[in-house]
């Protein structure tokens, strides 16, 4: 399957990425791009988005950046560190850089920007390539 065609069956089966309302903005093997906008179902007591929030989405990117080879790839190890608060209203930019992309793991930096471009997060995440196709 070409990159396309993973990323396009994995969004059908997806209804959490659904739900966070992601919009892909390119796509291609080892990397993704991909954006979101901050609902107030979102945001947690403190009047700040729930971490868990830009950490699903965080996730969403690593997973369509490492299966994009056709394989399918789940998470090893994820780590965040968020660097700013993120609020309701805000459009949320995450981008993969794959830094290793081995037969059987994978490891990618995923960082989390603002509509202002400006860091709000930082994720570095570790894949186990499985050998079942998509």
């Amino acid at each position: 399957m070409t990159p396309k065609e993973v990323l396009d069956k994995m969004l059908s089966a997806d209804a959490f990425s659904k739900w966070l309302g992601i919009e892909v903005l390119e796509h291609r093997e080892g990397y993704c791009k991909i954006q979101m906008t901050i609902r107030e179902e979102m945001v947690n007591g403190f009047g700040i988005c729930h971490g868990g929030v830009p950490y699903a989405f965080a996730d969403s990117a690593l997973a369509f950046a490492s299966n994009s080879y056709g394989n399918i790839a789940v998470a090893l190890e994820n780590n965040i560190s968020y660097i700013k608060p993120v609020m309701k209203d805000d459009v949320i930019i995450a981008e993969t850089e794959e830094l290793h992309a081995g037969k059987s793991t994978g490891r990618y930096d995923i960082r989390l920007t603002n509509q202002r471009d400006e860091l709000v997060a930082v994720v570095r995440g570790s894949v186990f390539r499985t050998e079942k196709s998509h």
